[in-house]
């Protein structure tokens, strides 16, 4: 316990799933977070669980295409606690739609999610961790950033975008105490991906992906994310960390 005393982390996406267990983990190991999502009632009730347990949580409904949204949850942040120490750009939608069957429509709001979302909120912090003398920045993308999945064409192109602003963003930054690194989860059993894994053919056919003979869980996820936030990666940036099973190493 204490990896991330005294650091302030905004996490997004943070009602259930993998950006749940982040927050979880965060508050346990000494972070006042700051946790966001689209879902008030369900960001409302981490924030509970957190300050139940004795932790500290601030919870606020956010849209993270908003760039409205994205100045009033830093604004927040610094108001409640004077800085910002840690980004994790959590959240996200998934999308299975074949190339040729994606509209603009469905494009546009696969890629506003899961890269407009991530430029918005590293725009709206930085400026801060500059202030601050640093920071540490996860970006949540995916083995399918990694490799080019079949039939998800807009979700991959989305989670390759996530990858390679991450480094562009490490490199830029570097020189101001600043880190950015993506984690790419594998087969991960979340609420976004509950319907798939209840199909047992689907599930058997993740399990045949993965070398380690079990699906991943968000806490797999939240350890990896906890290790890049915290002083223990000081000398890591720009990197992509699969957290898949062995999916990648195939």
């Amino acid at each position: 316990m204490g990896r991330l005393d005294n650091k302030i982390a905004i996490i997004t996406g943070a009602a259930g799933g993998m950006g749940k267990a982040d927050a979880l983990l965060f508050a346990k190991e000494g972070a006042k977070v700051v946790i966001t999502d689209i879902q008030d009632e369900k960001i409302q009730a981490v924030a509970k669980e957190i300050t139940d347990q004795g932790g500290v949580a601030v919870a606020l409904t956010q849209d993270v295409t908003s760039e409205e949204d994205w100045a009033r949850v830093t604004e927040t942040a610094l108001t409640r606690f004077g800085k910002i120490d840690i980004l994790v750009n959590n959240a996200g939608i998934s999308s299975a739609t074949p190339f040729l069957e994606t509209d603009l429509e469905l494009w546009n709001k696969v890629m506003n999610i899961n890269v407009t979302s991530v430029f918005l909120g590293q725009k709206y912090v930085i400026p801060h961790m500059i202030n601050g003398g640093g920071g540490s920045i996860v970006n949540i993308s995916s083995i399918a950033g990694l490799t080019g999945g079949s039939g998800t064409g807009p979700y991959t192109a989305s989670k390759g975008a996530v990858r390679l602003l991450t480094k562009a963003t490490a490199v830029d930054y570097a020189k101001h105490n600043i880190r950015a690194n993506s984690i790419h989860p594998g087969y991960i059993e979340t609420p976004m991906t509950k319907d798939l894994m209840a199909d047992e053919n689907m599930r058997n056919w993740f399990l045949s992906q993965t070398p380690i003979p079990r699906l991943g869980q968000a806490e797999d996820i939240a350890k990896g994310v906890l290790f890049l936030a915290s002083d223990e990666s000081s000398y890591i940036t720009g990197i992509e960390l699969p957290i898949d099973g062995g999916y990648s190493a195939k």
